[in-house]
């Protein structure tokens, strides 16, 4: 058998039929182990980190940083027998078709699900979000050695480009434990934060959430710089391609405006205890180290006002001539990133704690930001909120995600003169606009929907005691 073996770009579950190489984290004769990050890959979707599929050394990268690749064709092979000493002869005909194994879903004979490759899950010590790149290799690859340091950096950036040594990372004391709750720990984990790295500012000396999204923050703040200057042409114009999450969305969005025939309707109203019912909240000893805003209390305002209108959590199945009614809520919250607008979405949310559904929101959030936001969740929406009061706006009129039936814009909550009790009084109004699917979800329905999240934010507390 070959010691040789070629790995095509893989379907990524997703139905797609391209994804442009971002990242290479490898070089050719690299040493990799089974499912180490070898390459970061945009889908229409999301930016995958696509692990290794064999132990042993990279022998050639076929296709370098920014171009677009089609699913099933070669982008790297792999010597699994390194230590064999030199390579044979290339054979002819090696292709996709070498990469022997379960397909995905399948089980191996020891009983282990095949996933993307390799088998899962299986913990990989802690190194799986490790990228680093090797300092002079020929690879076509890392654009900038330098911006991937280790996640445990010190404070002194080194003065000089040239390779860094292979030196234990400035060993934190074993001696020094870091506070932190599980949630915040995962969250760190995930981002790729060290917890030893940060100014505590929870109670009791330890790590809050907002620590670690501030340091995450911090990191990535130079990014933005490097876009801030379009670069025009002779011409005084400058193209950008259409690809990646924006090809997607504007298919998505025009196939949606030109199916279903959307409806929107607006609500004012007075969101005060909202914002009290918030600040409350945030006071609570269980809850200081959660990021907390108006945008829970909304989220916990549709999903209880689906509970009482089931009909607006449903999606029109034209093949087949039915609406399909869903129990389950996966709850899309739109999010802006560098790639573009993506909407997540959180699996059964009607089933969370309103503490639980407030962790789910900022992880879904923090990773959105990250960029690291898994293809699967971006899949199955039944239900959205795009909150557009984040950029100052009072609300719009959203288009609907494809397959859902309603979609919820929250605009931005400002003190305006509003009459409470007989008397005009400065109070915290904002504005809802409600898109919905006229083929399934009429006027009556809208509105009483409408006004039912309406009259939670009005007055939270009394509607989760009435409504549950």
């Amino acid at each position: 058998m070959t010691r040789v073996k070629q790995f095509p770009l893989p379907d990524l579950g997703e139905g797609l039929t391209e994804g442009e190489i971002l990242k290479w984290f490898v070089a050719p004769g690299d040493r990799v182990t089974l499912n180490q990050p070898i390459v970061e890959v945009e889908t229409a979707k999301a930016a995958v980190e696509i692990p290794c599929p064999y132990t042993g050394a990279v022998v050639e990268i076929f296709h370098g940083e920014g171009e677009t690749v089609d699913v099933g064709a070669p982008i790297v092979s792999f010597d699994t027998d390194p230590d064999a000493g030199p390579l044979p002869e290339p054979e002819t005909g090696g292709g996709p078709s070498e990469v022997t194994g379960p397909l995905i879903g399948e089980q191996s004979a020891d009983g282990r699900t095949a996933v993307l490759v390799g088998y899962g899950p299986k913990e990989s010590g802690g190194k799986r979000r490790a990228r680093r790149p090797v300092n002079g290799s020929t690879a076509p690859a890392p654009a900038a050695p330098a911006a991937v340091a280790p996640a445990a950096a010190a404070p002194a950036p080194a003065p000089t480009p040239t390779p860094a040594p292979v030196v234990p990372a400035q060993p934190a004391p074993a001696s020094v434990r870091v506070l932190a709750k599980p949630p915040v720990r995962k969250l760190a984990k995930d981002l790729g934060v060290d917890l030893t790295t940060l100014t505590p500012t929870g109670p009791n000396g330890s790590i809050s959430r907002d620590d670690v999204l501030s340091a995450q923050s911090a990191a990535a703040a130079p990014a933005p710089a490097a876009v801030s200057a379009p670069s025009f042409g002779p011409d005084r114009e400058q193209r950008i391609p259409i690809k990646g999450v924006r090809k997607l969305t504007a298919a998505n969005m025009v196939a949606s405006a030109f199916t279903a025939p959307h409806v929107t309707e607006f609500l004012t109203v007075d969101a005060t205890r909202t914002v009290k019912a918030v600040e409350r909240l945030r006071g609570m000893r269980d809850w200081r180290d959660v990021r907390v805003s108006p945008l829970l209390l909304v989220a916990k305002a549709v999903l209880t006002a689906v509970r009482r209108h089931p009909l607006v959590n449903s999606t029109w199945d034209e093949a087949n001539g039915d609406i399909v009614v869903k129990e389950y809520v996966n709850l899309g919250i739109a999010a802006a990133t560098e790639r573009g607008l993506i909407v997540p979405n959180i699996a059964d949310a009607g089933r969370l704690s309103l503490r639980e559904l407030a962790d789910a929101m900022n992880e879904l959030v923090a990773t959105a930001k990250a960029g690291k936001t898994a293809p699967a969740a971006m899949q199955g929406g039944t239900f959205t909120i795009t909150n557009v009061g984040v950029f100052g706006v009072d609300t719009g009129t959203p288009i609907l995600p494809p397959g859902e039936t309603a979609i919820l814009a929250f605009g931005a909550i400002r003190q305006q003169p509003w009459v409470h009790k007989g008397k005009v009084k400065p109070r915290y109004v904002t504005t809802l606009g409600l898109s919905f699917d006229h083929r399934i979800v009429d006027g009556e329905l809208g509105s009483r929907f409408l006004a039912d999240i309406g009259a939670f934010l009005t007055d939270p507390e009394a509607a989760l005691l009435a409504w549950g």
